[in-house]
């Protein structure tokens, strides 16, 4: 049995349960909305195809109790296109949507509201912590200085125009839109996905079979910081802190790393799915009994 932790539109998935026709599989996911999607493209394979609503972290920590441990847990930590293109919640910087960036949109507060309620250097520490956008400060005096007029910030056209004028000309005229970066600081912060990975890595591996293997897909360097840091801690016997003159946790290695860099796309891949160029994925193994020394 397999996990998808963040099934989205049911893409792994469906190469998952083509390849191996005795896999089952349990998707998760925050939005209904794209679940509803992975449904309709997985209804092929019937019962094989099971669904939970709601966020990984949530879902391992009250691991149903009928639900066989998995071999295979994967977290594909990236955003679907069909957010970016079909939801309407903002997630683009080139539609004229309302700034929502919500992935469940019961809960918690819109991208506008944030950018509402939030000072000024919160917003320009956000930007940076999430992101490592180089003109943080700048982009967020200029939303200051727009709510100190009386305006808002309610959409992403609205968003994505601010940013432009509030950034160099240089900057402006890069590869890359300029507002990049700030979108997706505040999808992470609205949608709260650095504080919930620690969570889902420590509840994906204490769900796994011992030889199941853990797969996280990564797509900048926030997110892959703290994976490949929770792997190396789990890859070691002791969790005792640098400086103690001895060991007192008792602790033992849990995994095993079997890819040391992680891996990334290639050329031909980026060239055929283009959001792969900054994806980086790394797997570990939980370790077998036998294994620990």
């Amino acid at each position: 049995m397999m996990i998808d932790a963040t099934m989205g539109e049911g893409g792994h998935s469906y190469a998952f349960l083509s390849r191996f026709p005795d896999l089952s599989i349990m998707g998760i996911d925050a939005d209904p909305a794209i679940q509803a999607v992975a449904q309709q493209r997985l209804a092929e394979f019937g019962n094989r195809a099971q669904f939970y609503q709601g966020w990984s972290q949530d879902f391992f920590a009250d691991y149903p109790a009928g639900l066989a441990r998995p071999h295979t847990v994967l977290a594909d930590l990236g955003i679907s296109l069909f957010h970016y293109k079909k939801s309407g919640r903002g997630f683009s910087f080139s539609a004229d949507e309302k700034l929502d960036m919500r992935l469940d949109t019961s809960r918690d507060f819109s991208a506008a509201e944030l950018l509402m309620r939030m000072s000024e250097q919160d917003i320009a520490d956000i930007l940076y912590n999430n992101a490592g956008e180089r003109y943080s400060r700048r982009i967020a005096r200029a939303i200051a200085r727009e709510r100190q007029r009386g305006g808002t910030v309610t959409t992403a056209a609205a968003l994505a125009g601010l940013v432009e004028r509030a950034v160099p000309a240089a900057y402006r005229h890069g590869p890359a839109h300029p507002a990049t970066k700030t979108f997706m600081a505040l999808r992470i912060e609205v949608n709260r996905e650095i504080f919930r990975l620690p969570d889902l890595l420590e509840g994906a591996l204490e769900a796994l079979k011992p030889g199941g293997k853990l797969g996280i897909i990564s797509y900048h360097s926030a997110e892959d910081r703290i994976v490949k840091n929770f792997f190396k801690m789990k890859n070691r016997d002791c969790s005792c802190p640098p400086q103690a003159p001895s060991c007192t946790c008792g602790g033992r290695r849990k995994l095993n790393i079997l890819t040391r860099k992680g891996v990334t796309a290639g050329e031909a891949e980026i060239k055929r799915n283009p959001p792969s160029r900054s994806a980086r994925l790394r797997v570990a193994e939980k370790v077998m009994e036998k294994d620990v020394r």
